[in-house]
């Protein structure tokens, strides 16, 4: 099988900081992906690599296999690429239909106008903000917020998406609805990569699990497989909390 994503040898130093070296992952068509490590380890770096935020050192990232290593976010969303920030950055004076339509103008089938609104409707349908059209971005909670980050990337029509913590900062029953709709995203076909603190979420959300180490690959297989690897339990050693959540888990 073909992957839809394959990262290969990936580097990148600032200073006098390697903040990721030599990292090679892949992502299937339709699966899920989750990316864990301590906080430092070089997760949202490689986002940014993958996404085209930074030019890698070394290294090449093959996308729906073209080359798409350092090139520019935007020439990236064109080819199916889209990405859910961890710190949301809606467009808070226009109104989330209108934010979800950049997405969709600015995404891979490059949607004419009328368009475009369609598409964002149904993405704002499928994380629930389909009776929140006309509100202004600004207005929504830290939840709608997170929704919306989510239904822009989700309106770009992503062949995979990039979730840089979906669930930072929501309550419990907010946590539980996110999930449900990461699961239905998938079940639509789109591919997830995904960067996530809540053990119990990623766990039960991912089919692969890739774990990092200041930079580096560290570990990879099923939530199980990983859950009991004992490279990563000894990597999160003082974490008693997160290695309770992997036992649980296993």
């Amino acid at each position: 099988m073909t992957a839809l994503l394959e990262v290969t040898n990936l580097s990148k130093r600032f200073g006098g900081l390697q903040a990721v070296q030599d990292l090679s992952l892949t992502v299937n068509a339709g699966e899920i992906v989750g990316l864990i490590g301590p906080n430092g380890a070089g997760k949202s770096t490689v986002f940014n690599l993958i996404n085209g935020v930074y030019p890698p050192d070394t290294g090449q990232v093959i996308f729906t296999g073209h080359d798409i290593t350092g090139k520019q976010p935007h020439i990236v969303a064109r080819h199916g690429l889209a990405r859910a920030h961890q710190i949301v950055q809606p467009l808070t004076r226009l109104t989330v239909l209108e934010n979800c339509t950049v997405g969709a103008c600015f995404g891979r089938e490059n949607l004419p106008l009328a368009q475009a609104h369609d598409v964002a409707r149904e993405a704002a349908s499928t994380v629930g903000l389909g009776d929140r059209l006309g509100a202004l971005a600004g207005t929504l909670t830290t939840g709608g917020k997170k929704k919306l980050e989510l239904a822009r990337a989700l309106a770009a029509r992503p062949l995979l998406l990039l979730l840089d913590e979906v669930l930072a900062g929501l309550n419990p029953t907010e946590t539980e609805g996110m999930i449900e709709i990461v699961r239905k995203i998938q079940q639509s076909g789109v591919a997830i990569l995904m960067i996530e603190h809540i053990m119990r979420a990623i766990m039960s959300l991912s089919d692969r699990i890739v774990v990092l180490n200041v930079g580096r690959w560290l570990a990879e297989g099923s939530p199980q497989q990983v859950a009991s690897d004992p490279e990563v339990i000894t990597a999160y050693l003082g974490d008693t909390a997160l290695i309770n959540n992997l036992e649980e888990r296993a």
